[in-house]
């Protein structure tokens, strides 16, 4: 089930959207794996210098970021564990032979954290792509919520509708 709390802020400051949704048993890992850890913060960061789409290297990582072997494998693991990196193989042929690497890239959460912890390293093909995935998983979480107490859609579509011909403030 999907919890909420949701306060409207009326700033004169500039506000970014940090919304990230995560899996309700897995929120308190997930957020010490990556804020409790400067390694998962780095992984994080580095993905981001490479491309949110581009895989990451165990190798690479310890190579450019510094740490032994064993604490980047443990970040790797842990972060895919969690559902924010995937980890999957690819097939290397060097000298007429054939070895399997394993590889990492972000998942939808992990895209979410990039937006987070560095915007203005991701391109604005990469933001769009964050924030349609964003606005998509917030408007399927909301209809679920909304079923769940019992509001009927035509309402959310109402206040949808409003807002979206609403003309923004300017701050």
């Amino acid at each position: 089930m999907f919890h909420s709390n949701i306060e409207v802020i009326h700033m004169t400051e500039q506000l970014h959207p940090y919304v990230i949704f995560l899996p309700t048993e897995k929120k308190d890992k997930i957020l010490s794996a990556i804020f409790g850890s400067k390694g998962g913060v780095d992984i994080l960061r580095y993905s981001l210098k490479l491309g949110i789409h581009k895989s990451l290297y165990q190798k690479e990582l310890v190579t450019k970021l510094n740490y032994s072997n064993k604490t980047v494998i443990e970040n790797l693991k842990t972060l895919t564990t969690l559902g924010v990196l995937n980890e999957s193989m690819e097939k290397n042929e060097k000298d007429n032979r054939i070895t399997w690497i394993k590889t990492y890239k972000l998942t939808t959460i992990g895209r979410w954290f990039a937006l987070l912890l560095a915007e203005e390293e991701l391109t604005e093909g990469e933001k769009t792509e964050i924030l349609q995935s964003l606005f998509r998983t917030y408007l399927k979480q909301t209809k679920q919520l909304a079923e769940e107490i019992g509001i009927d859609k035509k309402t959310l579509e109402k206040i949808f509708k409003e807002e979206m011909n609403t003309p923004l403030q300017q701050t």
